[in-house]
């Protein structure tokens, strides 16, 4: 059995202290608003706005919104779904969330999805933002940002304990 190495990018600990970290930026990009919709990405990046809701709202008076956004990986041009009506992030503050930004495709279509609404305010949020875009798509607010081979991988664990990422 062969073994891949992984090289830890990202500890516990660093994790944590990376999304408290966003979830000031967050608010203070939110801070006049009452509530602001948090839409993860399926499954890592709703993973992480649940942690953020989390933070969120203990840090600020904002209410946090959790919304799921589930996009065909595979085939990101087939329809989005999302966890909540179109009405309830009309005229919203709206932070899309995913945990690695690789190639853009996702988080491009993702965003496609949300402008086709009108948005008081939208902004992007990853964990590791890498430097190999096919898109011109950024991250308003990142943990980390990586220049790594179009060979390597990055995996990240959020759902059990100790969360970590790691390149292989």
């Amino acid at each position: 059995m062969e073994t891949v190495e992984k090289n830890i990018i990202l500890n516990h600990d660093e994790i944590t202290h990376k999304l408290r970290r966003i979830a000031y930026q967050i608010y203070e990009s939110n801070v006049n608003e009452s509530e602001v919709i948090l839409a993860g990405i399926d499954s890592n990046g709703y993973i992480l706005a649940k942690k953020l809701k989390t933070i969120l709202s203990k840090i600020s008076p904002i209410s946090p919104v959790l919304c799921r956004v589930v996009i065909d990986k595979k085939n990101p041009r087939n329809p989005i779904k999302t966890s909540l009506k179109i009405e309830d992030y009309t005229n919203k503050s709206v932070v899309l969330i995913d945990d690695v930004l690789n190639s853009g495709t996702t988080l491009i279509y993702g965003v496609k999805h949300f402008l086709e609404v009108p948005l008081k305010r939208f902004k992007t949020a990853v964990l590791v933002n890498r430097n190999h875009k096919k898109y011109p798509v950024k991250a308003d607010f990142k943990g980390i940002s990586l220049s790594t081979s179009l060979h390597e991988h990055i995996d990240v664990v959020l759902d059990s304990k100790p969360y970590e990422a790691f390149l292989k």
